[in-house]
């Protein structure tokens, strides 16, 4: 498998999950993730905002809030039977969707968000998954709907049984709940139960996130066999582009093998500008350029 930053469109179709895996180990710390909430009016009139983020640089989208069961996307007001596979030949990227491991008897700080049952990360949810073809999945918390580490941990023998694609687990900030979010046995224990990889929030997002804690993280989890998304989940996505600059070196230091950027800028999604500020300082012009142009007809 080539470098998921070396492939082309064609290089993702129908790609197995081994495959992915080595080709995001072997790009080197050079993997962009962006996100969106996809049933957020989009940023631009007329577009998603998965086309926009493919346009400026990204290599895998991540759509949060995607309802396995309605399929609804803002700004494709069409009726398709797998709005995934719809969306994936528009932007010829992989294509990702968060599922939440709800904690039901789990404290929530303020006033608890519920999920509708498309979202949730059940067995069902994982059936509808794959027969849509995701290419990458999530086990997280958006803020208050009271996912917990330990759910997260159950869920994820679920999800290789029903689901069976690439699988990351953790959390990009608290999701409502008090408890410590870079805990490194935890981290590894999700690799060992059979995630492929772990959210670690990025250096400069989550309080007390220092540049050693998420090392010895990464560290541990990558001598397990795991891969490193470092998250910019606290709404820096839309922060100044220096920070952005800051975020992206600080994650190469700790080892981050992908480097997300979140969804909580205008149009939920990142500043565009940003996505391609991110790629520039983890892989330099000629990545970022050739993601940028190239044809998603190659």
């Amino acid at each position: 498998m080539k470098r998921l930053i070396s492939c082309y469109t064609r290089d993702f179709q129908n790609i197995q999950r081994s495959e992915f895996k080595q080709s995001i180990q072997a790009s080197e710390g050079r993997t962009i993730v962006s996100e969106t909430v996809c049933t957020a009016s989009p940023l631009l009139e007329g577009i998603t905002n998965a086309e926009v983020m493919a346009s400026f640089g990204s290599d895998i989208i991540l759509l949060n809030e995607f309802d396995v069961f309605t399929q609804y996307i803002n700004g494709l007001e069409i009726e398709v039977e797998n709005m995934i596979a719809y969306i994936k030949d528009l932007i010829g990227l992989p294509v990702g969707i968060n599922l939440e491991p709800v904690d039901n008897g789990a404290t929530v700080l303020g006033e608890k968000v519920t999920l509708p049952k498309g979202r949730r990360a059940t067995k069902e949810a994982f059936i509808r998954a794959k027969e849509l073809g995701v290419d990458l999945l999530v086990l997280t918390g958006n803020p208050a709907t009271g996912v917990t580490n330990q759910s997260i941990l159950k869920a994820i023998s679920v999800a290789n049984k029903y689901y069976g694609g690439l699988l990351f687990a953790g959390k990009m900030h608290g999701a409502g709940v008090t408890e410590e979010i870079v805990s490194v046995s935890e981290l590894v224990d999700y690799v060992k139960a059979g995630a492929d990889g772990v959210l670690i929030p990025a250096v400069g997002t989550v309080p007390g996130v220092t540049e050693q804690i998420a090392y010895e993280a990464a560290k541990a989890v990558q001598m397990n066999n795991g891969l490193v998304m470092s998250t910019i989940g606290t709404s820096q996505e839309s922060a100044d582009s220096e920070t952005i600059r800051q975020i992206g070196i600080m994650n190469k230091r700790i080892g981050a093998d992908m480097h997300h950027i979140g969804d909580g800028a205008y149009g939920r999604m990142p500043i565009p500008e940003n996505i391609t500020t991110l790629s520039l300082a983890v892989r330099g012009r000629r990545h970022t350029y050739f993601r940028m142009s190239q044809s998603i007809k190659r």
